[in-house]
């Protein structure tokens, strides 16, 4: 059985771990795992290992651990990269301080070699239910259907109600049963909590690509789950990403894909990064909100954070004024 590597990644912002990594994780699964701890885009990342650092060649992203002579013990120096690399997944080429991330030649390489298709954004509408109706599609038909979300959100009151030693007051942030009764409300956004119960439910890992960060958060990871799906987020809304087919029809192929499939995650990554150059996320500050107890609108994060502190309420939806 294989063990764990334990890898540390000394970057310009200190030292740091790196977790989730076996003898025969992939050069992909290593810079996706580097690009988590650091925030640094993938494309980006300029990797060396030793003493003297000596430079790693990520060209191949099928190499494993064990090509690389990589062992527990040993640290990483990881640089970011601001060139545009010929030789380098995903590098991006900048263009006036924003660049397009260039994967195109990757996703061709992957469309020639039998991909099925392209990962694409499902729009699904913006009710304060998105994250609900976005896991519906993905783990059903793709379809997207707002009723779902009523039942979703039974399910995980379900869950926190029968185990209120997990879900204390202290992992929840309010006493259990005032949870319950707030995640029913049809107003109320889901998040982490919300995203980690239903990829347990599942027995699906959820991986959330945020535009804002160029990141992918990935939920139901530790349980090595053999599926995964994915979903888009911009600071304050989901959609669904579904893979749609390379032709014309605009037909979808493939909603739940193999946990241990890199090119999606890689279309996924690309996706991140080229939401964030093109600026394709919520700014939170300029953000319009209303307080769900007593309807006052409140604009960005700060003004919410100020209302919640004069008034103790903590329910809040999205507004258009």
């Amino acid at each position: 059985m294989s063990t764990a590597l334990r890898l540390r990644c000394q970057t310009k912002g200190g030292l740091k771990s790196l977790e989730g990594l076996m003898p025969s994780s992939t050069i992909a699964d290593l810079l996706l795992v580097i690009s988590k701890a650091t925030a640094i885009p993938a494309g980006r990342l300029k990797v060396k290992v030793g003493f003297p650092p000596k430079a790693i060649d990520t060209s191949d992203i099928s190499r494993t651990m064990s090509d690389l002579q990589l062992r527990s013990g040993d640290k990483i120096t990881v640089d970011e990269d601001m060139a545009s690399g010929e030789g380098n997944p995903g590098a991006t080429a900048p263009q006036g301080g924003q660049g397009r991330v260039d994967t195109d030649r990757l996703l061709q390489q992957q469309l020639a070699s039998g991909a099925k298709g392209i990962l694409q954004r499902k729009v699904v509408p913006a009710d304060n239910s998105c994250l609900f109706t976005s896991i519906n599609a993905v783990m059903t038909d793709g379809s997207v259907n707002p009723d779902s979300a009523e039942e979703l959100r039974q399910v995980i009151a379900g869950v926190v109600s029968s185990d209120p030693e997990t879900y204390s007051e202290g992992f929840l942030g309010r006493p259990n049963p005032d949870y319950v009764r707030w995640i029913l409300n049809k107003d109320s956004w889901g998040g982490g909590i919300e995203l980690a119960i239903l990829a347990n439910y599942f027995e699906t890992e959820i991986a959330v690509v945020d535009s804002q960060s160029a990141r992918i958060d990935r939920f139901g990871e530790d349980r090595s789950f053999s599926h995964r799906v994915f979903l888009l987020y911009d600071g304050v809304h989901y959609d669904p990403l579904v893979m749609e087919a390379a032709d014309s029809t605009g037909s979808i192929v493939e909603l739940r894909f193999s946990s241990s499939d890199d090119g999606t995650m890689l279309q996924a990554m690309d996706i991140a990064r080229e939401a964030q150059s093109s600026g394709q996320f919520t700014n939170m500050e300029q953000f319009s909100l209303r307080c769900l107890v007593c309807r006052v609108p409140l604009k960005g994060q700060k003004e919410a954070q100020q209302h919640a502190l004069s008034t103790g309420h903590q329910n809040y939806g999205e507004y258009r004024p």
